[in-house]
Parts: C-alpha cells; structure tokens; sequence
C-alpha cells in the first residue's frame, strides 16, 4: 500500500513538471514573438520616421521674404505621392487643400512655395502635416505634433 502512495505521488509530481515545462516553454515562446512583432514594427516604421514636413520663411536671391514648405526625406530610399493637406480654405471649413509634392528623393530635401496668405501669421518654423507612401508602399500620416500613424493603423473600424 506504502509503493502505491509513492508511485501515485510520482506520477504527480511528474505531471506537474512536465505541465510546468509546457507553460515555461509556452511564455517563453510569447515573449520571443512579441519581440519578434516589436522588431518588425521597428523595421516596417524605420523610413517613415525619418520624413519630416515644416513651413520656415526664407529670402529670395531679390531680398524678399517668403514663405515655403519644406520636406526632408533622411532615409535611403525615396517616398511617393507626397502630400501636405492644407488647412481648410473656405468659410465652410467642408473643403481641405492639398498641396501635392509627387516624389523626394533619399537624402534630400525639397522646397515648394506656402500661400502668400501664411506669411501675415508666420512668426518661426513650425512643422506641418504630411501624407507620403514609402518605397514598400505603405501609406503613413504624420500631424503638426511630430506623430507617425500608418493608414492601416487609423483607418476607422468597421461597423
């Protein structure tokens, strides 16, 4: 009757290491994908992060000031369809401008003029909000505030 306690109490005791090995093994094997998912975030967001979108008055070789966005492409590959949405225009505030930019090389920047009107409010450099495609051809969004959002990441739910 003793042998059967111990045995009872083996095949216990071994059960239980080997659920404790599956569960260890299990969170292991979790916190390897997540990094995993971490990295290849990191890699997918690594261009977008280096595009950057300010309004900055500079003079003209004639003397007057003028007023220009300003796009800066840090990484090593180009960007598409580059956008800078405009505040609204109109006294209905429904329409919204575009000022559309087309490609910026890797390493570059380009310049393109800001309305006239900016110029009376302009005080210092201020960042604007850009819409661009990466080389892979990922949509990203960057606002006034510096944040990088992905158009899959702020596309609304679906109902």
């Amino acid at each position: 009757m003793g042998s059967d306690w111990v045995n009872a109490a083996a095949s216990v005791f071994s059960a239980l290491g080997t659920v404790g090995a599956f569960v260890v093994g299990f969170v292991l094997l979790r916190r390897e994908q997540n990094r995993e998912a971490e990295r290849a975030e990191d890699e997918r967001r690594s261009q977008a992060a280096r595009i950057s979108a300010w309004v900055e008055a500079y003079r003209k070789p004639d003397g007057t000031r003028e007023l220009a966005f300003h796009i800066h492409n840090a990484s090593d590959m180009p960007i598409y369809e580059v956008e800078l949405p405009l505040p609204e225009s109109s006294s209905t505030g429904d329409d919204r401008d575009v000022e559309f930019v087309g490609m910026v090389p890797p390493g570059q920047t380009i310049r393109r003029p800001a309305p006239v009107a900016w110029l009376r409010s302009y005080v210092n450099p201020e960042p604007i909000e850009i819409e661009f495609l990466d080389s892979a051809g990922r949509r990203w969004s960057r606002n006034e505030q510096g944040s990088l959002v992905s158009a899959v990441e702020s596309l609304p739910d679906p109902l």
